[in-house]
């Protein structure tokens, strides 16, 4: 008791068992941390009629909006941010999915197939295919 007339915040007394340990330094760092902190604000990435809004999950062709699935906005949105640049598959790998994952670069080609197809019905072609390199945003 004299501990926390003196200011601690807690105590345990022995024997105790680790994971109690644990539940109560994670309630004091909870109490302590205050609110998670709001990211900034991304602006729009823009590519002729496109406008890519990450904040929002929202891609745009002209004023109507197109649906996309969150691997697509990441991959477009990686390729208007390096516009003009080519990007190899590997690189985008890395970009949309991290360093963690292993996936073939094939998928990465049959994601810019469909996003390609979704943006041609609206009358869009902003992604080039530079064969044997990647792809880039024009």
């Amino acid at each position: 008791m004299l501990g926390l007339e003196l200011g601690a915040d807690d105590y345990l007394a022995k024997p105790f068992s680790p994971r109690e340990l644990v539940a109560r330094v994670a309630a004091v760092l909870r109490r302590t941390a205050g609110p998670a902190p709001v990211p900034e604000a991304r602006p729009l990435l823009a590519i002729g009629s496109v406008t890519i809004d990450r904040d929002r999950h929202e891609v745009r062709v002209g004023d109507a909006p197109l649906s996309v699935t969150a691997t697509e906005l990441k991959l477009l949105a990686t390729l208007a941010t390096h516009r003009g640049r080519v990007l190899s598959r590997g690189q985008l790998i890395a970009a949309v999915y991290g360093d963690d994952h292993h996936i073939s670069e094939r998928t990465v080609d049959t994601h810019v197939r469909n996003l390609r197809s979704k943006l041609a019905a609206r009358g869009a072609d902003v992604i080039e295919t530079i064969h044997g390199v990647g792809y880039r945003c024009g």
